[in-house]
């Protein structure tokens, strides 16, 4: 009887769907189109990093494409603590540190104040938290520029008008209604048996924040953490207007280094400044890459 059941099964062969090609039309066209834009994005990277490596006498030979005959770190070193932006020839050393003293506390606390506004819209319903969080959201689609001069007026009434602090406060008030939505979504989408077990226990509301909703809410907080740093460093509005000259952000200062009109144009400064300012957001994406991917996916289940 075995032998009859192997010869069956033999017969009639494997079940289930015949396996795809792995070079099917789909897949080719799939990857064909990734390999395009991929390529597409990287080639200015490279143009920048191998401009950077070069001498200029080798930059005025004219292929940028090539890649650099004798690597060069002055431009980078010329980038970071020689180069003149405006009067001060300090490079972006200077603008590397407000930038620090800018972000830091701006995510800091406007994640803080985010998180709990999305755990408390999203568990603890009071009247009128839907009108509130209406509200809230309508702030994240008004646009910046409208916003300038009253924010501009309120700084200078209460003295800090020109001051990091000022700044700070701006990226903060700014990035609290797409997190708090961030924070709120996820929030909803856990287990709501979880939020009920823990009233019957007697937990209070920050018992339950800090003890439940907290460790359970690691990708989205580190989504709303690359948001934020890239929103904030990358910024050069608020900068060039909410602060003063020895207390500019590192993109003000790299405008000032690109756009100088003394002296010869070096290129390759120039794009070593760029890769360094653009360095800090780029390596917390790669370290959190994947958290970033979850926690978007996990915060967009509910509205």
């Amino acid at each position: 009887m075995a032998d009859l059941s192997v010869t069956a099964g033999a017969m009639t062969g494997p079940r289930g769907q015949k396996p795809k090609r792995a070079l099917s039309p789909t897949n080719i066209m799939l990857y064909g189109t990734l390999i395009v834009i991929a390529v597409y994005y990287l080639i200015p990277l490279y143009v920048m990093v191998v401009t950077s490596l070069k001498g200029m006498p080798e930059i005025r030979m004219g292929n940028i494409f090539s890649p650099p005959m004798e690597i060069t770190f002055q431009p980078w070193v010329k980038a970071w603590s020689e180069a003149c932006t405006g009067i001060n020839c300090d490079g972006l050393s200077r603008g590397f540190m407000n930038s620090v003293y800018i972000t830091v506390p701006s995510v800091i606390i406007s994640i803080a104040i985010a998180s709990v506004n999305g755990y408390a819209l999203a568990n603890w319903k009071f009247k009128g938290s839907e009108a509130f969080f209406t509200i809230l959201i309508l702030g994240a689609f008004i646009p910046f520029q409208v916003m300038i001069y009253p924010i501009a007026i309120l700084l200078g009434s209460v003295g800090l008008f020109g001051s990091l602090t000022g700044l700070v406060l701006v990226h903060t008030i700014f990035g609290m209604p797409i997190l708090t939505l961030l924070f709120r979504n996820y929030f909803s989408s856990m287990p709501e048996e979880l939020f009920k077990a823990a009233r019957v226990d007697g937990a209070g509301f920050w018992s339950i924040y800090f003890r439940i909703m907290l460790p359970m809410s690691m990708p989205i907080f580190v989504v709303a953490v690359i948001l934020q740093v890239t929103g904030i460093w990358n910024d050069f509005l608020f900068g060039v207007i909410y602060s003063s000259n020895e207390l500019y952000p590192m993109t003000v200062q790299l405008n000032n280094i690109v756009n100088s009109v003394q002296g010869v144009k070096e290129y390759n400064v120039n794009m070593a400044a760029t890769l360094l300012t653009g360095l800090v957001p780029l390596i917390i994406y790669f370290i959190s890459g994947k958290l970033f991917v979850r926690g978007i996916a996990a915060g967009a289940v509910k509205g």
